[in-house]
C-alpha cells in the first residue's frame, strides 16, 4: 500500500524558513497532480500550493511570493520552501497526490508552528 511520508515541519521564528518534504513510499501511477494544503485549528482545510503533472503552479493568495511548490518526479516527492513565515502560517500541513488511476491519497500531517 502506497504511503506518502512528509517531512520538515516544525517551530520557526517569524520571518523564518521551513521546507516540507512529502515522498511516496510505493508508485502511484498517472500522477495528475501534487499539492500542499493545511489546516489550522477551528479552520477548514485549504489549499497551500499545486503542481500539475504539466508543471503549473497556483498557490493560494496568502502564500504568493513567499512559498515555492517544487517536485522531484524521479523520487514521487514533491518540497514545499516556506520563506517569510508569519504566524498565522501555522497550520498541519498535509501533502496530496492526485492520480488519474487511482483517486487522491494523502500524508499523515506535519505541524508547522511559527512563534517567537
Amino acid at each position: 500500500q502506497v504511503q506518502l511520508v512528509e517531512s520538515g515541519g516544525g517551530l520557526v521564528q517569524p520571518g523564518g524558513s521551513l521546507r516540507l518534504s512529502c515522498a511516496a513510499s510505493g508508485s502511484i501511477f498517472s500522477i495528475v497532480a501534487m499539492g500542499w494544503y493545511r489546516q489550522a485549528p477551528g479552520k477548514q482545510r485549504e489549499l497551500v500550493a499545486r503542481i500539475t503533472s504539466g508543471g503549473s503552479t497556483n498557490y493560494a493568495d496568502s502564500v504568493k511570493g513567499r512559498f515555492t511548490i517544487s517536485r522531484d518526479n524521479a523520487k514521487n516527492t514533491v518540497y514545499l520552501q516556506m520563506n517569510s513565515l508569519k504566524p498565522e502560517d501555522t497550520a498541519v500541513y498535509y501533502c496530496n497526490f492526485r492520480s488519474g488511476w487511482s483517486g487522491d491519497y494523502w500524508g499523515q500531517g506535519t505541524q508547522v508552528t511559527v512563534s517567537s
